[in-house]
């Protein structure tokens, strides 16, 4: 049995190969600075990242931004990834184990479960929360079980993660969060 593939199938073929690899790159290209209008997404403590390191499973695994800002990863030892996106951590971690006993490391990082994010104030239920991508502040006061009878439903108080002062909001479009956001919601004045 002979298989005969014409010129433009196979045209057809490596056209698509090739718009699938570019889609997946700019999926991850994405994915890194989808976060903050300000740049890509930064790791911080508390999240928690997945690491693969291709014919080492007993490195593969998920691992927690600690409060020191670092990861412990079998045989590379403390790695520091505070501030580092992901593709900055897996050079990192690559170059570590680069100097021990494994030889020309492939190392894959992504984010496992980023850190949460807190609201306070005039909700029922104030607190730590989950972090979820595309989260808006309506979303988080949902969470927290809505607004008090007190609450001054029509602005916010939100401090960034790693910023020092509290910004103020309206709600009458939609503001996302973003891990390790801090949100609070006013008492209303009659």
């Amino acid at each position: 049995m002979k298989f005969r593939i014409s010129l433009p199938r196979m045209s057809l073929f490596i056209f698509a190969a090739f718009s699938f690899s570019l889609f997946t790159l700019n999926a991850h290209a994405r994915a890194e600075t989808s976060f903050s209008p300000s740049g890509p997404y930064l790791l911080g403590p508390n999240d928690k990242v997945r690491v693969k390191v291709y014919g080492e499973p007993d490195i593969t695994g998920e691992y927690e931004v600690d409060s020191n800002g670092s990861v412990s990863i079998p045989l590379a030892g403390r790695v520091q990834a505070v501030g580092k996106t992901t593709k900055q951590l897996e050079g990192a971690i690559r170059a570590a184990l680069a100097k021990g006993i494994v030889r020309e490391p492939r190392v894959n990082v992504d984010v496992a479960t980023y850190r949460p994010y807190y609201i306070l104030g005039e909700v029922k239920n104030s607190g730590e929360y989950p972090y979820k991508v595309g989260l808006t502040i309506m979303d988080a006061v949902a969470a927290a079980g809505g607004f008090t009878y007190r609450a001054n439903e029509h602005k916010v108080y939100l401090r960034r993660a790693g910023v020092g002062r509290e910004e103020e909001y309206t709600l009458d479009a939609p503001v996302l969060v973003y891990p390790g956001d801090n949100i609070r919601i006013p008492e209303r004045y009659f």
